[in-house]
């Protein structure tokens, strides 16, 4: 429920309920410009970043509390969007496996050699249970590391990619 101001009554301001500016500090940082303040070092926080990662965002403040709620990245002036992606960008590392080159076994802990939309890679999955289905077509894989590797499409790797995770799955 809003209150008269467009805020909800825990000061949540929705991106179309009230202007709002965002740039970056002489450090690098994000600060965050609304009519009733101003906070410095805000964090853009995805609610659903592998089934809708443009929809539903927040700008947390330093302290943890939402600022900002924006429904849909796109709707936001372009230079206020480009802030936010390269901000997401260096918080949300997930590497997207296009190909997989070989695998040292099919029993776990086994290491992987990878070829990801951030170039090749290897890395060391621990156990089985490290492959989470998303969708019927669609995996995260964590490492040993606990960085998260997604697959999009199962059905869009090649032959040999598909029969070599065929095995753990």
């Amino acid at each position: 429920m809003n209150t008269d101001d467009g805020q909800t009554p825990d000061g949540i301001v929705p991106a179309a309920g009230q202007a709002f500016t965002l740039e970056r500090n002489p450090h690098g940082r994000l600060v965050l410009r609304r009519e009733d303040g101003c906070w410095e070092n805000v964090v853009p926080v995805r609610a659903f970043p592998i089934h809708a990662p443009d929809d539903g965002i927040a700008l947390m403040s330093a302290d943890g509390h939402e600022r900002v709620w924006i429904d849909r990245l796109a709707d936001l002036p372009e230079a206020t969007r480009r802030l936010i992606e390269a901000e997401l960008a260096v918080r949300e590392f997930t590497p997207v496996i296009q190909r997989l080159i070989a695998i040292s076994g099919f029993t776990t802990p086994s290491t992987w050699q990878v070829e990801t939309d951030r170039g090749p890679t290897s890395f060391v999955l621990k156990g089985e249970e490290f492959i989470r289905r998303l969708t019927p077509t669609r995996l995260l894989i964590t490492d040993a590391q606990g960085v998260h590797y997604l697959v999009p499409d199962l059905n869009g790797l090649d032959r040999g990619s598909r029969r070599m995770m065929d095995r753990f799955l």
